[in-house]
């Protein structure tokens, strides 16, 4: 069954809801590790020779010599790497969250400890620095049959505040006279909206549309008096334009998703089903006595063909979107059935949307 959407009046939103300055943005950070004092869960090395290679040389740094020719097999340790997102204004000093994951074939992070990791960004520079003991939201179990139970993903862990920034990131949210706010979707009407709002609350002249995603807006240089007019900015309220007519469908879980602005022109659909049942029974011939005869067993189709009634709807010109849930599920149509309709509509150039199928 398909139920219509009732669709309201559409609220003004905020412009720190719909946008954001340009260059106040996160940025990406990486680095490579060891994992150590896990309970045996570690790398086999035999298989990861990169594991001994980083113990080797951590061990190196430390003053620690290791004979090269010593096979050492460690199951406390696995190689890793982490990932964390770097906000932007962040500090010297203030700490963010990272992940860490096995890239190894550890089967748990469980009780591990990172060691000490550079964090690295795009640029090859240094940003933060990771260490700390890891938070594993998953566990996995091993019998010694062979029985295996896994909860979640043991081999990724969390460690909050686990690292430390280094290295601030320069921002161009102080340069200039202007700055620019980029809108979340690109859409002309909301660009223009979203100028007007600014000009009609701060002034004539001071924002001005560049295209459908950016809006540049002049501002103050001093940067305690652009903190107060971004604040001001983020809090006016504007009327997002229309979305485009659109229909979406998710054929992994059959969901569909129609716009309110679908519109579909006069056009007659026949919607039906054809049901083949073919069953086969297995009959066994059995000779008369004393005739020398064998037992066959003989194969025996049968097939039926089933047509259940054909019923056939028309679309008069423009229905709306709750008219054509009512139809479709008028004929009992299924969520896929509708996704073949739709098709059909497109095709025969009925349907006055942009059809996406994911």
């Amino acid at each position: 069954m398909l139920f219509p959407l009732a669709v309201g009046q559409v609220l003004a939103e905020r412009v720190k809801d719909i946008a954001a300055v340009a260059g106040v943005r996160d940025n990406q950070l990486v680095g490579y590790g060891i994992v150590v004092g896990l309970s045996g869960t570690g790398d086999k090395t035999q298989q990861v020779p990169y594991t001994l290679q980083s113990i080797k040389s951590m061990l190196a740094r430390f003053g620690v010599t290791v004979p090269p020719d010593l096979n050492a097999k460690p199951k406390n340790v696995a190689a890793v790497t982490i990932s964390a997102t770097l906000p932007p204004f962040a500090k010297r000093g203030q700490t963010i969250d990272v992940t860490v994951s096995s890239i190894g074939d550890a089967k748990s992070l469980r009780g591990g400890t990172l060691l000490m990791t550079p964090l690295k960004g795009a640029d090859g520079q240094v940003y933060a620095m990771a260490q700390g003991n890891l938070v594993v939201g998953g566990l996995s179990a091993e019998g010694s049959d062979g029985s295996r139970i896994t909860v979640n993903v043991p081999s990724v862990g969390r460690i909050p505040n686990g690292a430390t920034v280094e290295r601030e990131v320069s921002s161009p949210f102080a340069r200039g006279d202007s700055l620019t706010l980029n809108l979340h979707t690109a859409d002309f009407t909301t660009a223009n909206r979203l100028a007007e709002s600014i000009n009609r609350t701060v002034g004539p002249g001071t924002a001005r549309p560049l295209d459908a995603s950016s809006v540049r807006v002049n501002a103050p240089r001093d940067p305690a008096q652009r903190v107060a007019f971004v604040s001001m900015l983020e809090n006016i309220e504007v009327m997002p334009g229309d979305a485009p007519a659109r229909v979406i469908v998710n054929s992994r879980t059959g969901t569909v998703v129609i716009g309110s602005h679908v519109r579909v022109m006069p056009a007659a659909v026949a919607h039906g089903s054809l049901t083949v049942t073919i069953t086969e029974d297995m009959q066994v011939s059995q000779p008369a006595p004393l005739s020398a005869g064998q037992t066959v067993v003989t194969p025996s189709s049968d097939v039926t063909v089933e047509e259940s009634g054909r019923r056939m709807f028309l679309f008069e010109p423009g229905v709306t979107l709750n008219d054509i849930v009512l139809a479709v599920n008028r004929v009992g149509a299924a969520p896929g059935d509708l996704v073949a309709i739709l098709e059909a509509l497109k095709e025969a150039g009925a349907l006055r949307a942009e059809l996406i199928v994911l």
